[in-house]
């Protein structure tokens, strides 16, 4: 690996976060500091507590100060040094091994207990450590998925452009590693090149969608966050509709037949006055690689075939299951303040309706989220659902990281 010696020979007083960028000789060109406006947004959305850190000079001095941590660098920048320019073994390298993340989360309650450092925002219940963590195993989905090849947790319609172990699959890694250093000076050991590189491949894969939106609420929900501040929601029954997604199968039709019975539904729904709110949910998913994403196509058929106001629907783009159809749905309520003291509605064809009530369905939120992103309540009908948020739904989970 280039400047392989170097991290050696200096790895005693480099920074676990952030280390002072190797001096250059004189007749080399400055690297000018950019600012990537994907790359930057992905990483807010996947690393927030990462990122919060290696930018605090605070932190960065008390891990290097760290007897403990000191030692776990010392042995990521040997293993990482001992790969010279091999893309597949930089990448193994750089994971994070099972002890070496239990030794930075002791690390980092010490400090945190010790009261002399700023606290970084807040990640839903989680402490500091758990996050701090959650986050690391997010870095590692993407560098094993996207980086050596492996299945991620839904390989039908997410990871690498091309297969593993093609030569367009190897030169991907390449450029990405290649993308990771002209970006960062951080030495690879450090949790900055990390996920720098983590990143790099995602760009590399077009895997940017976690931020495609963004601000989400500031544009196309800002009509939706305008009117929720008006609402008196004792006028209704129920916060709002929440209607998923169901992709066709092919590429080439924007709803399928169940998405548009949902939004017949939905429709109907709102004009009896159920519920202020429309929210479709649903990101481009099926087939693999569509370009027709479900929540904007259903929000521009509830307009043009129903007449829904825009300013009474709400979108959320990212969803690309039906766990976090309904986890998502409580992220937005959040965010455009609508209260979730109050229940929803989900309203959706008769089968999947009959799936979120199912002990299957909840044992797969616990399996792939952790938890469940609310309480199933009564059934109206075939195709209603009471539906009771769950503050959960706030946790940010890098290790699906097209939707975190």
């Amino acid at each position: 690996m280039r400047r392989a010696r170097t991290v050696l020979a200096g790895v005693a007083g480099m920074s676990l976060i952030i280390a002072a960028a190797p001096s250059v000789a004189a007749d080399s060109p400055a690297t000018a500091m950019v600012t990537d406006t994907v790359v930057d947004g992905v990483s807010a959305r996947l690393f927030p507590m990462l990122g919060a850190m290696t930018r605090s000079a605070a932190w960065t001095h008390a891990l290097d100060s760290d007897r403990d941590v000191k030692a776990l660098r010392q042995a990521r920048a040997a293993r990482i040094a001992a790969c010279g320019a091999t893309p597949a073994c930089l990448v193994e390298a750089m994971l994070w091994t099972d002890q070496e993340r239990a030794t930075l989360e002791q690390a980092l309650d010490r400090l945190a207990h010790g009261g002399r450092l700023p606290a970084p925002a807040p990640s839903a219940d989680l402490g500091l450590a758990a996050a701090i963590d959650r986050e690391l195993a997010g870095l590692n989905v993407i560098l094993r998925v996207y980086g050596l090849g492996s299945p991620g947790r839904y390989a039908a319609i997410d990871g690498p452009i091309f297969a593993n172990g093609t030569l367009f699959f190897a030169d991907s890694v390449k450029v990405a590693i290649d993308t990771a250093r002209a970006a960062s000076d951080a030495p690879p050991e450090t949790l900055a090149a990390g996920m720098r590189l983590a990143l790099a491949l995602l760009d590399a894969n077009d895997a940017t969608a976690a931020m495609r939106f963004e601000p989400l609420d500031q544009r196309e929900n800002a009509g939706a966050r305008a009117a929720a501040a008006h609402i008196d929601w004792s006028a209704y029954r129920y916060a709002l509709l929440i209607v998923p997604g169901v992709g066709p199968e092919d590429s080439a039709t924007m709803l399928s037949p169940r998405g548009k019975l949902h939004l017949l539904l939905a429709a109907q729904r709102y004009r009896e006055g159920l519920a202020p709110f429309i929210l479709v949910s649903g990101s481009a998913v099926h087939p693999r690689g569509t370009r027709f994403i479900e929540a904007v196509e259903m929000r521009q058929a509830l307009i043009a075939r129903y007449g829904i106001p825009a300013d009474r629907i709400i979108l959320e783009p990212y969803a690309r299951h039906t766990t976090t159809n309904l986890r998502n749905a409580t992220r937005r309520m959040v965010a455009l303040g609508i209260p979730i003291d109050r229940p929803a509605l989900i309203v959706t064809d008769a089968e999947q309706s009959a799936y979120i009530e199912s002990p299957v369905f909840a044992d797969r939120n616990r399996a792939e989220l952790g938890y469940l992103p609310g309480t199933i309540g009564r059934r109206l009908s075939v195709y209603d659902l009471e539906f009771r948020p769950s503050r959960l739904s706030l946790r940010q989970d890098p290790r699906d990281p097209l939707d975190p």
